[in-house]
């Protein structure tokens, strides 16, 4: 997203909204202070994440035409493909015939009745495959959803275009690019439960199929805040985490959303992706001129960019993208404090973080943003944030401190201010996480603690 004080196309969709509503070893890294206690019982939390992600996962939902296969890492496939259909790409206008299958999850009843859910895949898809993910919610007072699409994706770009689905809504809930929303959450409506399905497409007379390892959903209902609890200062730790601009692209491929100025959460995830060891081979990014320097956060930029939202800025297809590099998974989730971050981090496990601000409000940084991701790559002795921004004019300005208390508020609170005196939404504690396909123990208990599996 931008870090300009303008409004991102989330943004104005959120502030209408609101209007509505009035395995391995971790990486190298540099720590100092006491030894890490073990994540402790985090207290309940307004966040219910829910993944299927074992071959039990995938056997236990139902399958039309699909089958799931065990491994290292587990996942659910193409077998027979049950009808073929065409489809009509809204953004090349190109029709073609897909055969294609589905997976259905058994319903996951929410440990907290949402007012937002936003769900997450990780998936292989070769050249001549795709597929789709749709969510179907029941409300509190038990009517459903419409099945709503919540992305058709493909790691390439060459068979569809991978996109989110505008005019979503049945009027009492919208997609709003990646999200599902309740339209006025203080009527106390709410989604008590969910179902997932996946639907797989291939190439008619081909083997070829998706592979998807990891599916879920996050439901949250956070509160409206202007300001959040402080926390204390845990134990100082900092990640080394590769740094990268995504202003020194400003003017490269502007068919990607107007270039780099824009490009924060892609050059995020590629920061991350990189310290967990993903690297982009010499054919993977000949496409990109070789004048460019740093031509993966192109690449990034490229291979995350939703057609319909008109950017690189959509969550899931972020988390999507990072999963496609070998042995990393990827989900976006909410966090409820520093502390989580502090417990991430003690682990080795970095975070892309989503934030709007004034530029008094975050001192340091130098400007305000309607929406804008950074990475957080550890914490001072003093319990302040320091984070890789890529909103910097150059790769080695990307490491920030920024102060504890700033952060927290402008991260996690749901209403703020914008430049004009309007009170508009926030993030309410919005986070990417990478991690290893097979975490160590340690990771496992630091995920845990925060409420991922």
């Amino acid at each position: 997203m931008s870090r300009a004080e303008q409004p991102s196309r989330r943004t104005v969709l959120a502030a209408a909204l609101t209007a509505a509503v009035a395995g391995s070893a971790a990486p190298a890294a540099a720590d100092s202070g006491r030894d890490a206690m073990a994540p402790t019982r985090v207290p309940a939390r307004p966040v219910d994440n829910r993944a299927w992600v074992s071959y039990s996962d995938w056997r236990g939902g139902t399958a039309q035409g699909t089958c799931a296969v065990a491994g290292i890492r587990p996942g659910v496939v193409i077998d027979t493909p049950v009808g073929r259909t065409e489809y009509q790409d809204p953004h090349t206008g190109t029709t073609a015939t897909w055969e294609y299958a589905t997976w259905t999850a058994p319903a996951h009843r929410l440990a907290v009745p949402a007012t937002e859910l936003i769900a997450s895949w990780n998936a292989r898809t070769p050249g001549g495959t795709w597929l789709q993910v749709e969510l179907q919610g029941t409300y509190s007072d038990g009517a459903s959803t419409p099945w709503y699409v919540m992305g058709r994706w493909a790691a390439g770009d060459e068979d569809i275009r991978r996109t989110s689905v505008d005019d979503q809504g049945d009027g009492r809930s919208t997609v709003w690019t990646d999200t599902l929303a309740i339209d006025d959450p203080g009527s106390g409506l709410r989604i008590t439960a969910y179902r997932l399905r996946l639907t797989l497409y291939r190439r008619p007379g081909t083997k070829l199929t998706p592979t998807v390892w990891r599916l879920g959903a996050m439901g949250s209902d956070i509160p409206d805040r202007f300001t959040v609890p402080a926390t204390t200062p845990g134990r100082a730790k900092e990640l080394i985490v590769p740094r990268y601009s995504q202003e020194i692209h400003k003017g490269r491929y502007p068919e990607y959303d107007n270039g780099g100025e824009a490009w924060c959460s892609p050059t995020s995830s590629q920061m991350i992706i990189e310290y967990w060891g993903g690297r982009l081979t010499p054919e993977q990014l000949a496409w990109v001129d070789p004048a460019y320097s740093d031509p993966q956060v192109c690449h990034a930029a490229r291979y995350t960019y939703d057609y319909q939202y008109g950017g690189c800025g959509n969550w899931p297809f972020n988390a999507a993208y990072a999963a496609t590099f070998k042995d990393l998974q990827g989900v976006v989730t909410r966090l409820g404090s520093l502390t989580d971050l502090e417990t991430l981090i003690a682990a080795g496990i970095p975070a892309i973080t989503s934030q709007s601000f004034r530029k008094e409000e975050l001192t340091g940084a130098g400007y305000g943003t309607a929406g804008h991701l950074m990475t957080v790559i550890g914490f001072t002795a003093a319990g302040d944030v320091i984070a890789n921004d890529p909103a910097s004019p150059t790769d080695e300005a990307v490491r920030r401190v920024y102060l504890r208390r700033e952060f927290e508020t402008i991260w996690l609170r749901t209403k703020r201010y914008n430049a004009s005196g309007k009170v508009v939404s926030g993030t309410g504690g919005v986070c990417y996480l990478y991690f290893p396909a097979r975490p160590t123990a340690r990771q496992r208990m630091a995920l845990a603690a925060v409420g991922v599996r």
